[in-house]
């Protein structure tokens, strides 16, 4: 299904948004921010490419699974930025100034949704991602849902290794007890 002329503009809009806070994370493929960018893209082709067909039979199978999975977002991402505010605070890390202020946290944040994920913001994504394709089934929605996985998994090896450098062993063995982006699964 083509875009409308709104949806165009809208996901070009959308994107000029996202090439600017993602400015300096692009000069640098090493960093976590770099593959982000690439995630936050597909994420928002695949909502506008669906987006006609999220209302229509509520009630479906698919669509159900769908609004499961948004709403999961929606815990996954709120609880993870509250944790990282109540707990985390914020330290400046020379070794990746193209990180957000909120992402350079002075303490490991491991209770809340953080005792069950390492990454509950990346893991959001995903929920996002995979509730925004089965609102509608498609080929073209398969492959970006998958490239879009794919580049979650890289943006969060990347973060780990980053993790690993600022938190030391400490992170080590935070790694041993909790999964990366969903509770008892992965």
């Amino acid at each position: 299904m083509p875009f409308s002329s709104f949806r165009s503009l809208f996901f070009i809009v959308c994107s000029l948004f996202l090439l600017w806070i993602s400015r300096k994370a692009l000069r640098n493929p090493r960093c976590h921010g770099f593959y982000r960018f690439f995630a936050f893209e597909g994420i928002l082709f695949l909502v506008l490419y669906n987006h006609p067909f999220w209302f229509i039979d509520v009630f479906a199978p698919r669509q159900v699974v769908s609004w499961l999975l948004l709403a999961a977002s929606i815990f996954f991402v709120g609880q993870g930025l509250y944790m990282l505010r109540k707990v985390g605070g914020s330290q400046a890390r020379a070794g990746v100034p193209e990180n957000f202020a909120f992402e350079n946290t002075a303490t490991l944040v491991t209770g809340g949704i953080y005792r069950y994920v390492r990454h509950p913001m990346y893991g959001s994504l995903l929920l996002l991602i995979w509730g925004a394709f089965f609102k509608h089934l498609s080929m073209p929605g398969l492959l970006v849902v998958v490239v879009t996985t794919v580049l979650l998994l890289i943006v969060g090896l990347i973060e780990e290794k980053e993790n690993l450098a600022f938190f030391g062993p400490v992170y080590l063995e935070y790694r041993k007890t909790t999964k990366m982006f969903l509770p008892f699964l992965f």
